[in-house]
């Protein structure tokens, strides 16, 4: 359990019939008011009632966004916002470290949850929240939106023609997907740590050893937090933590994997430092049935295919060596409905397009990647167990220990 284990508050959207009249308002916290966090205050049927952060600069540049905060509560203990009865949702956009943990004790305080990617650092954070989700009948978002809105990275088209296009059965089976600059993603390889940090004072507007809370002590450098922090394993994964779920996450929906994982990942990258995260050449996932999601890290399949199958290939701007794609797309049935307006989720008690269940095995893609690169090996996956096969090793990277006195 967290550290405010013994939640009693029934938040108002579940009292009575458990549902909220449709022109009533949602009032959210954000948790976590850096860059992230001030650039999703706006959001239509919520007002803000509080915010939290460690840092009480970024308190003040958010209270500025908000016209002075009139009515706004401010924190810096995430722990006092789940105890106001009258927050509906908590907005977590604090660094990953800290997603699973703020998110679990938000569920078991009554309150929905809208929480930035990666969805955890850890697949046991990720199994653990999944679970203090559903026990507590919250409904949860994952903010990245790919799989049902807005055009996908160099695809040039929503995610929905690509899954018709996967589900009729044209491309064949099994599927090949490469994900690299050639098909139209960045890794962002700038997202590295560095190995040399020297100790510095730390801020008098920062409360460190509060932003680091679960995450094992490290002397303070300004390139550990902040807009940095994903360069380091303890907080991040570098470039496929900051954009994994964003990449991975539709091509587990297009390929109908939203309840399996991968059975092998295998890596392709020089060796990692024990803190700094590093870049890496490619990594490879392989599922039971044969199919495979590629990372080109490096770019060499510069005349890949994004999804390539033994019945035809489908490159960057939707181009397709089907004849007539779009007509023949045209004349097949669309997708099943997706719910994909949070605050109706949220008054109407309805699962999200992307929650807690599907979000977390997109998530464990990013995870799995990150212990190979981390052990600098292949290794061989259990969907079912979510552990890996006879690798002890790799299994303690699962769900390390949290540093005192935090716990879920």
């Amino acid at each position: 359990m967290g550290t405010l284990a013994a939640f009693t508050i029934v938040p108002r959207h579940v009292l009575g019939k458990g549902y909220l009249p449709p022109s009533d308002m949602l009032t959210k916290a954000i948790v976590g008011v850096g860059g992230m966090g001030r650039g999703h205050i706006p959001y239509a049927g919520t007002r803000v009632g509080a915010i939290c952060d460690v840092d009480t600069r970024h308190l003040q540049l958010a209270l500025n966004a908000l016209n002075g905060g009139e009515g706004v509560k401010t924190f810096r203990d995430y722990r006092e916002v789940l105890a106001l009865p009258e927050i509906d949702i908590v907005h977590i956009a604090t660094p990953p470290h800290w997603h699973g943990l703020i998110a679990a004790d938000a569920a078991r305080a009554g309150k929905d949850i809208w929480c930035e990617k990666p969805m955890t650092r850890t697949i046991g954070e990720g199994k653990r929240l999944v679970e203090a989700v559903q026990q507590h009948g919250r409904i949860f978002r994952l903010n990245t939106w790919f799989r049902f809105s807005e055009n996908f990275y160099g695809m040039n088209t929503p995610v929905k023609p690509i899954k018709k296009l996967v589900e009729s059965g044209m491309l064949g089976w099994p599927l090949k997907v490469t994900v690299s600059r050639h098909t139209g993603f960045d890794w962002k390889f700038y997202w590295v740590g560095k190995t040399d940090l020297e100790p510095q004072p730390v801020p008098v507007e920062l409360d460190y050893d509060r932003w680091l809370g679960p995450a094992p002590f490290k002397p303070y450098h300004p390139h550990r937090v902040h807009t940095t922090f994903r360069g380091y394993w303890d907080y991040d994964g570098g470039g496929l933590g900051d954009m994994g779920q964003h990449y991975l996450d539709p091509i587990q929906y297009f390929l109908g994997k939203d309840d399996t994982s991968p059975v092998t990942v295998e890596i392709d990258a020089p060796q990692q430092h024990t803190d700094a995260v590093g870049t890496w050449r490619k990594i490879t996932y392989t599922y039971a049935d044969g199919c495979q999601i590629v990372l080109d890290g490096a770019g060499t399949e510069t005349k890949a295919a994004y999804i390539e199958g033994p019945g035809g290939k489908l490159y960057s701007g939707f181009r397709c060596t089907i004849p007539d794609i779009e007509r023949k797309l045209a004349a097949l049935p669309d997708p099943e409905p997706q719910v994909t307006d949070f605050v109706e989720a949220v008054k109407n008690r309805q699962k999200f397009a992307l929650n807690e269940a599907n979000g977390h095995r997109s998530c464990t893609l990013v995870n799995i990647g990150k212990i190979a690169l981390e052990l600098g090996r292949n290794l061989k996956f259990d969907p079912v167990r979510q552990e890996f096969v006879n690798d002890e090793a790799a299994n303690r990277l699962l769900d390390p220990p949290m540093r005192e006195p935090w716990s879920f």
